[in-house]
């Protein structure tokens, strides 16, 4: 090696590995470690979810530990998949910057069993973005999952955990590239709801993960029951979630030649010679039969008979 280059590197040495740096400064630990670590927290949802489904809602579900997985945290996270619902939170004096996963398949079929649908009648759905009245779901089910982590990690001060507005994996924003890279460890676990299958996950960084121990505080039938408080806070949810109404009005018909010859200024009557006859609709569902007017510098509609039952709007409205 030349002198020149000798006093290149002494002067710009290369970067340490990054894995290597992480080990040094806990923020990577070894197999063995994490593994223990992340099925100690799939005992706690094993046995503690269910629990809080349970008591607050009068519904059964399963969840069973799948394993972990360790690399960096943008990856971990990109691996979940395209169709999870993804929430980022943080816990004072345990982690700053975790994040939740579940599958979309278990928040559609939770929302059918929360509209009172037959059990035997929900089958596996196909997996695919929620839509946003799920998503407020979504964010109800998210805080029970976090709930369960921070009964688990037990923190000092027992602050609650903070999480985000839950949005589906394909809206995540992208990651900044400034930002520094931190190695994590997926926990993965099926959960189950009569006849749907689907997944939870926790992101976790390494840097927390390591030194926590995980503790179960209560034990199988000591949680309070919520079930109408849940119910309710669903249907409040549902309420609140806006919904964006279309309405049709038929015109008279008109030949295609004269339709061909339209131009800018040209009139179109309506079809009704009175009173004018409106389809408003949500997503496709017909919802009312109304009268069009107006109502100072507005046009507006008056509703004069509904098209479909309430529960028929709902079931249709939720996906």
């Amino acid at each position: 090696m030349s002198t020149d280059m000798s006093q290149e590197l002494e002067s710009n040495p290369p970067p340490m590995d990054l894995a290597l740096l992480a080990k040094l400064t806990g923020g990577l630990g070894d197999q063995k470690t994490v593994e223990k670590i992340c099925s100690d927290f799939g005992v706690l949802y094993t046995e503690f979810l269910p629990d809080v489904f349970q008591s607050e809602t009068g519904i059964d579900i399963t969840v069973s530990y799948l394993g972990c997985q360790s690399g960096l945290m943008q990856d971990l996270i990109a691996s979940l998949g395209d169709t999870v619902s993804l929430v980022d939170g943080s816990l004072r004096n345990w982690c700053p910057n975790f994040v939740l996963a579940c599958g979309s398949s278990f928040i559609i079929g939770l929302m059918e069993r929360m509209l009172g649908a037959d059990p035997t009648m929900v089958g596996q759905p196909a997996e695919r973005p929620l839509s946003d009245i799920e998503l407020d779901l979504a964010n109800m089910v998210f805080e029970r999952i976090a709930n369960v982590l921070r009964s688990g990690v037990n923190t000092a001060g027992g602050f609650e955990a903070l999480l985000e507005r839950p949005h589906n994996a394909v809206n995540r924003p992208q990651p900044d590239p400034e930002a520094p890279r931190e190695f994590g460890a997926t926990i993965r676990m099926a959960i189950e709801i009569g006849k749907v299958t689907s997944q939870i996950a926790l992101v976790i960084p390494q840097k927390a993960l390591l030194k926590t121990k995980v503790v179960i505080l209560r034990s199988k039938g000591q949680l309070p029951k919520h079930k109408q408080q849940w119910a309710d806070n669903i249907a409040e949810q549902v309420r609140r979630s806006r919904i964006t109404l279309e309405a049709r009005i038929r015109m008279q018909s008109l030949t295609l030649k004269t339709i061909s010859k339209l131009a800018a200024g040209d009139v179109i009557p309506f079809e009704d010679k009175e009173d004018v006859h409106v389809k408003v609709s949500a997503n496709g569902k017909d919802m009312y039969t109304c009268e069009f007017g107006r109502s100072g510098e507005n046009y507006t509609v008056r509703v004069k008979d509904n098209i479909s039952t309430e529960d028929e709007l709902l079931r249709h409205l939720m996906g």
